[in-house]
């Protein structure tokens, strides 16, 4: 999976994580799931998602205010 980071200016920090290639929509939701919950016990919220046309997912989080 791809990680970045980016900080703004009232320094809140935002991760995108890559959900890879999944073609099933219920398979694609359960990795969705468990990435969110994994991040969300790292002090880190979904804002926003996105499913590409190649069945790729890209997360966007920020940590939790």
């Amino acid at each position: 999976m791809l990680f970045q980071e980016y900080l703004r200016g009232d320094f809140e920090m935002y991760k995108t994580v890559v959900i890879e290639y999944t073609p099933a929509a219920d398979s694609m939701a359960e990795k969705i799931e468990d990435k969110s919950n994994e991040m969300l016990g790292k002090g880190f919220e979904l804002i926003t998602m996105t499913i590409t046309g190649g069945a790729k997912a890209i997360l966007v989080f920020k940590t939790k205010t």
